[in-house]
């Protein structure tokens, strides 16, 4: 039985006229694009204080607010293509370290590459043989919904911590699956418009389209690169050329029809790791990875609101058998290529634990490309709009479930261990931090009025003896640690951030000051470029 038997093939993703952003008059965008923004702010403020997934918030939060739009909108394709698909896959590029990347190659190609062609075909098989789906739209779908999204899982590893290892493993694999998948999404649809494409024909194309763009990026790159020096180290004039070039290199891209996300990637990697050290200073470096990691998050924001807008809750409660089924698939494909590919590359490189593996399958969570992928459908396809409401119900269920499941079940296996002694030095800096916040409190009261001078001193002496028993364990249990091994990874995160803190703090005073004209920003400008050196040296 067809379990999309009960939806119209002309059935709209949401009831009443939809408009693209592109249809829309200007007075009316600008009102849409200020109620999204004050709906994502308080989707980050909420975020925060509850401790939920943002992404998953700002779906949520998409599904609550379509009324307080003038007019329904929608995601257009040529719009996600052209404009928001550049931006996600340079944005990851620029900010890649190959040299992170070197030491993890094997089991990153392995799980990018065949891993990705595997959990594809797996989603495809189950799809086809479960929900009668022809062979282009199964094929398509299992595309879809084998690429991973980095940023939800990147968020969890920002709040439970992990090996340094397994983060660089899980973005670079998430980097490369995307160009790896939208380059099968492209072949499996260009079968579908000749009506014939054989495997070795499609190896072939797949090889040219990958090596061809790869050769389009490097040199794009490379002449990126050289316009930096001529640049004079002009963060403003960089910016421009890094959106010049990320847009360009897709569009050069299609032009020369090889991979317009590869020659993305390949430019973005180029300029990150050539470009942007060579040819420009700390402050103007950073300057622009903030530009990028802003572009960034401002499209991540309105995709995953626009997802939630583009739902139709009761058409999605209709077909919710089939989305179990499709989770199901796509899961089942991810356990089938991950398992396996990670048990080969333990025998020929640095073996990977098992816990690490249960982080690979579990952090399989799908986001903004799968639904820019969806959404870029040519109307061409049998049960298009199936197949939109299939996607998007998948990506629902997996931000709301997954993600805010992925940082308890990441605790749980417990993928770096804190050692009993670490346990007891955090103990003691939590008594530190909480009686030196105490003792300062007790001051404002004391100035204020509040407490008598002997109250004060009374209260200030019990508190000194927590302050002084936390330092002695401190100087203990420091001592004892690092005589007895090496510093660990998780000591120098934390001393790494203190130092940030610090030389942040630094930054923003010396800024104000210029400011407020106490101080030159000529005298200020050398100490400053030393401050951002420092801080780009903690970064690496």
């Amino acid at each position: 039985m067809h379990l999309f038997a009960d939806l119209a093939p002309s059935t709209p993703l949401t009831s009443g006229p939809q408009a693209s952003l592109l249809d829309i008059n200007v007075a009316e965008i600008a009102s849409i694009l200020t109620i999204l923004l004050l709906v994502a702010t308080g989707v980050a403020l909420i975020s925060r204080r509850y401790r939920v997934p943002y992404v998953t918030g700002l779906v949520l939060a998409g599904l609550a607010v379509t009324e307080l739009l003038p007019q329904p909108v929608r995601l257009d394709s040529d719009l996600i293509l052209n404009l928001l698909l550049p931006i996600l896959v340079f944005q990851a590029a620029i900010n890649t370290d190959i040299s992170r990347l070197r030491t993890t190659v094997k089991p990153i190609s392995l799980l990018a590459g065949p891993g990705l062609v595997i959990a594809s075909g797996v989603t495809a098989l189950v799809l086809r043989l479960a929900l009668n789906l022809d062979w282009i739209p199964a094929l398509l779908v299992g595309t879809i919904l084998a690429n991973t999204d980095t940023i939800s899982v990147i968020a969890v590893f920002k709040e439970v911590r992990v090996p340094d290892r397994l983060s660089t493993i899980v973005e670079g694999e998430s980097l490369f699956n995307d160009g790896v998948s939208l380059v099968l999404f492209g072949l499996i649809l260009q079968a579908h418009t000749t009506g014939h494409l054989t495997v070795l024909g499609g190896l072939q194309q797949l090889f040219v389209v990958i090596v061809g763009g790869s050769l389009l990026g490097l040199a794009i790159g490379y002449l990126c690169t050289a316009l930096f020096v001529a640049l004079s180290d002009d963060p403003l004039s960089g910016i421009l050329l890094t959106v010049a070039v990320a847009f360009g290199s897709f569009q050069a891209g299609q032009a020369l029809q090889v991979s317009g996300v590869v020659v993305v990637v390949v430019a973005g990697l180029t300029v990150g790791n050539r470009g942007l050290s060579q040819s420009l200073s700390a402050s103007s470096k950073i300057t622009l990875l903030n530009f990028w990691e802003y572009a960034d998050f401002c499209v991540n924001t309105f995709i995953f609101l626009l997802i939630g807008l583009e739902v139709d809750l009761l058409q999605l409660w209709g077909i919710i058998p089939a989305i179990a089924l499709a989770i199901f698939a796509y899961q089942l494909g991810r356990l089938l290529s991950v398992y396996p590919l990670l048990w080969l590359t333990n025998r020929v490189d640095i073996p990977i634990p098992l816990r690490w593996q249960h982080v690979f399958f579990l952090g399989n969570i799908k986001g903004s490309l799968s639904m820019v992928m969806v959404l870029s459908l040519p109307a061409t396809i049998p049960g298009r709009t199936d197949i939109i409401t299939l996607v998007y119900g998948a990506v629902l269920v997996s931000l709301v479930v997954q993600g805010l499941s992925l940082p308890w079940l990441v605790k749980c296996l417990n993928v770096a261990p804190v050692s009993k002694t670490r346990q007891k030095i955090e103990a003691a800096q939590s008594q530190l931090i909480a009686a030196k916040a105490a003792q300062a409190e007790l001051v404002k009261l004391r100035d204020g009025g509040v407490l008598s001078k002997s109250m004060y001193e009374e209260m200030r002496a019990d508190y000194q003896i927590e302050v002084a028993e936390a330092e002695t364990q401190l100087r203990h249990l420091n001592g004892r640690h690092i005589g007895s091994q090496r510093p660990s990874y998780g000591r120098t995160v934390k001393l790494n951030a203190i130092k940030r803190q610090l030389l942040m703090v630094e930054r923003s005073a010396l800024n104000d000051a210029v400011r407020k004209r106490i101080i030159s920003a000529e005298i200020v400008s050398p100490r400053i470029e030393a401050i951002d050196n420092q801080l780009l040296t903690l970064e690496d």
